[in-house]
């Protein structure tokens, strides 16, 4: 029988797409090595915390240190943002330093997207989750890296876990960057960029490339800055040495540069607000830039070690050394790509050594506190090479060496500084351990039963070293004069809280959280709304309107602290205050009469005390004369030092003396704490009937004292005539918003109306606005009976523009690429798109 003819269809047909893959099952082999590294990464640092016993692995105290307990408090600001329990909201927060912008202080501290990790715990326990934040991100880190290095070269998915994880361990993220979780992000932002930048290289995924740098820029744009200029140079890199043509490289540039500025722009809402809000900071004095010695630099790449002070943390793992030493000499990698990179490497490296140059890693300023804190990025290099050597088979003896030389360096510099002493074991340990089994895999060609041998060694080294190193490095910075400990218990810190909250009342007055502070950021820890405040973006304006008033402050004035006095708690609208208690962790509170927020000023007032007075400043502020400033005897040594005055019987004396620090104490009353600026205007109690007040200074300060007038005398009944007449004259309803105030006046007078905040960059109000002592006001025509402020921070308007023209750009660009991918896969048929 003869076959049947067979019917061909003439139409065109669609092209055949192959079927695909088990989307779990790819997924699940993608995220092998990702999961591996992360497992390495955290599982490691967190072994180190077990092994110190630090939080929230044993005692608190020993985790929650001077440096890193600035920040748990900006998380609590964020759970009560989100809860809806701020006073204030992501522009503006009523609590600290007497209402501050918050947008800039969210970006720069709470930008690391794990941060949110704190507004799903209970807020009791939003330090665990700050906690967390670091083992995550590190983790993360590794993570990201372990996809890069497989874009670099293939090579086995459990190797490049293992690398990945030497680099979410490296010396910078152990020592510098484990105790703040913004900076972590850039640890992130490195590979995260490294992506991109192959992804500009492969002329694909311009969107993507994009929204991978808005990610970096998002999380902190400071570290993001670093890992951004590391990812020029790695472009730059890979150019060099991929076969591309000129035109080809001068495309990749392009995609580089339009899609950076793009995903920049994006978070322009951020990013703008907050460097012109750091150009309205309060100016630090930072010291200029001084390399350390070269023996002190070279030791920062030993493993396990940890310099003291801001040297640099540039080591990772023994394995990650060993394996990038052998990169030099391994010929299976291309001369032109073993050279290049080894040159960037060692121009990266020398460019942290140089003013000029690290004036540019960090933003063309001069790196205050630790000047290397783009050290990540060499580390990042180091692994990079470690990689390219492992997956190209390095042979045993080039590790032997690389092994010899290693231990050589670690004999030169072991008495440089505190060389530490973990740091002779790592490299012995764990370099033996490395070298083993890297020798071991280079057998397990042959040997195939070797290389799981060989893994188990290579992940056992990486997290025992790692663990060794994150211990020693904690050990070694809670020794560091910044880092003492945090005295007050987690019970004490509950009772604080329970205290301030039994006697709160916002907006009706403020309430004082007082001393001793648990951290730099106690109002917003507490949900209090007193002074208390650390940012790097405390603006100018409030250092200028707190600081002749007797507030103490600290970090050239972007700290500033609370000051038990009545005046200022009437100037600010103060009506409670949280003392601590007679017993251990208790805490008491109470409540006095207190203007409200918004008062009237009809007649101008000058005090009739020394201007350069602390005292009359508060009076002028006031409006009221309350002081008695008398003249006082110095006596006494340099070291002991007197001061005798006459005041009125009864009142309460106080005393204010910022260039000196030690002991003030009154008669038989007992010592007050002088704290060089960091004490504000202090209390030492009633004068008695004598009339005569004897103060004794204790003090180290050199060649200082307490100035002309540092004791004043407070009539309290003036003070509370004061108060009542505010209280009469001031808005009869006050109401604050997230971002704004608005009052309702009692009569239509006219005059000042003074809002207790400071005049900070960023107001506008219903009414022109006036010079008052740097405080918030609004000059106030007659017949004004309403007065409304509202808060805007500079740049936020041409950020979102800019933001938006980003967005659109990126639509644009998306749904040009999906008609161009279109038009490829069908010709433009008709038929064809008919049929799909």
């Amino acid at each position: 029988m003869a076959p049947e003819p067979t019917t061909v269809d003439a139409r065109p047909q669609p092209p055949r797409r192959p079927a695909p893959r088990r989307p779990a099952i790819r997924l699940i082999t993608r995220s092998r090595g990702p999961l591996l590294a992360f497992l390495i990464t955290s599982g490691a640092f967190c072994a180190a915390w077990v092994a110190r016993g630090t939080f929230p692995f044993g005692h608190t105290g020993r985790a929650l240190n001077d440096q890193a307990n600035q920040y748990v408090p900006f998380h609590r600001a964020l759970w009560d943002l989100v809860h809806g329990q701020a006073a204030g909201d992501v522009l503006f927060t009523w609590r600290g330093g007497f209402g501050q912008q918050f947008l800039a202080d969210y970006h720069t501290y709470l930008g690391n997207p794990f941060s949110w990790l704190a507004v799903v715990v209970p807020r009791a326990h939003v330090d665990l989750a700050v906690f967390a934040i670091t083992p995550i991100t590190m983790g993360t880190a590794a993570a990201v890296m372990t996809v890069y290095l497989g874009k670099l070269h293939p090579g086995p998915w459990w190797q490049r876990g293992v690398l990945g994880a030497t680099y979410g361990l490296c010396g910078w993220a152990l020592s510098d960057a484990s105790y703040i979780p913004m900076w972590l992000w850039g640890l992130v932002a490195l590979p995260v960029l490294g992506i991109a930048v192959e992804w500009c290289l492969e002329e694909r995924r311009w969107p993507g490339v994009a929204l991978l740098v808005a990610l970096a820029w998002f999380g902190n744009f400071y570290t993001a800055m670093m890992a951004t200029m590391a990812a020029c140079v790695l472009l730059a890199i890979r150019m060099i040495t991929r076969d591309m043509s000129g035109r080809e490289r001068l495309r990749a540039l392009w995609r580089a540069a339009t899609a950076t500025g793009t995903g920049i722009l994006l978070t322009l809402p951020l990013l703008l607000p907050s460097f012109l809000s750091s150009g309205a900071a309060q100016p630090t004095k930072a010291a200029a830039f001084d390399p350390v010695r070269i023996e002190v630099f070279l030791a920062g790449m030993l493993p396990a070690t940890h310099l003291w002070g801001g040297r640099p943390r540039l080591y990772v793992a023994s394995l990650g050394l060993i394996l990038a030493g052998a990169f030099v000499l391994n010929t299976a990698v291309a001369r032109r790509t073993r050279l290049v990179w080894a040159a960037a490497a060692l121009l990266v490296v020398a460019s942290f050594q140089f003013p000029p140059t690290q004036y540019l890693w960090h933003g063309l300023a001069v790196p205050n506190g630790n000047p290397y804190r783009e050290a990540f990025v060499f580390s990042g290099m180091v692994v990079i090479v470690a990689w390219l050597a492992l997956a190209n088979r390095p042979r045993p003896l080039h590790l032997a060496l690389v092994a010899a030389l290693l231990v050589a360096a670690t004999y030169v510099l072991r008495r440089t500084d505190d060389f530490g002493g973990w740091t002779w074991p790592a490299v012995l340990g764990g370099g033996a351990v490395s070298l083993l089994a890297l020798v071991l895999l280079r057998l397990g060609e042959k040997r195939r039963y070797l290389i799981p041998v060989a893994a188990a060694l290579m992940i056992g080294v990486v997290f025992a070293e790692s663990t060794v190193a994150a211990a020693n490095a904690d050990a070694r910075r809670s020794r560091e004069r910044w880092a003492k400990p945090v005295t007050t218990s987690n019970r004490s810190i509950g009772n604080h809280f329970e205290a301030v909250r039994g006697v709160a009342d916002w907006p009706a007055y403020r309430t004082d959280s007082g001393a001793p502070q648990s951290a730099y950021n106690d109002a917003l820890a507490l949900r209090a709304e007193g002074p208390q405040y650390y940012s790097s973006y405390l603006p100018e304006a409030t250092y200028k309107a707190l600081e002749p008033l007797g507030y103490g402050f600290k970090n050239d004035g972007r700290t500033f602290f609370g000051a038990d006095n009545p005046v200022l708690d009437a100037i600010f609208s103060i009506g409670a205050r949280v003392r601590p208690g007679t017993a251990p962790d208790t805490w008491t509170a109470s409540k006095f009469p207190a203007p409200p927020l918004v008062t009237v000023r009809t007649a101008p007032y000058s005090s009739p005390h020394p201007a350069d007075s602390v005292y009359a400043h508060q009076e002028a502020v006031l409006g009221a004369t309350v002081y008695q400033v008398p003249p006082v005897t110095r006596g006494g040594t340099d070291t002991e030092q007197t001061y005798t005055a006459r005041c009125t019987p009864g009142s309460e004396a106080y005393w204010y003396s910022p260039a000196v620090y030690g002991t003030v104490r009154t008669g038989g009353g007992p010592q007050q704490l002088l704290e060089d600026r960091r004490t504000g205007v202090t209390p030492l109690g009633t004068v008695p009937a004598s009339g005569q007040v004897d103060v004794t200074v204790q003090t180290r300060t050199k060649g200082a004292d307490a100035g002309a007038y540092p004791l004043g005398c407070l009539d309290r009944t003036a003070l509370d005539a004061a108060v009542r007449h505010l209280t009469a004259t001031g808005a009869t309803a006050v109401r604050p918003g997230g971002h704004t105030i608005g009052a309702t006046l009692p009569a239509p007078t006219g005059g000042t109306a003074v809002i207790a905040t400071t005049a900070v960059p960023g107001w506008q109000c219903s009414a022109p606005l006036k010079p008052f002592h740097g405080l918030l006001a609004v000059d106030l025509p007659p017949g004004t009976t309403e007065v409304s402020c509202t808060f805007t921070p500079k740049g936020l308007a041409p950020g979102l523009a800019g933001a938006a023209l980003s967005l659109l750009t990126l639509a644009a660009v998306h749904l040009t690429t999906l008609r161009r991918r279109r038009r490829r896969l069908y010709g433009g048929n008709p038929l064809v798109r008919e049929r799909s």
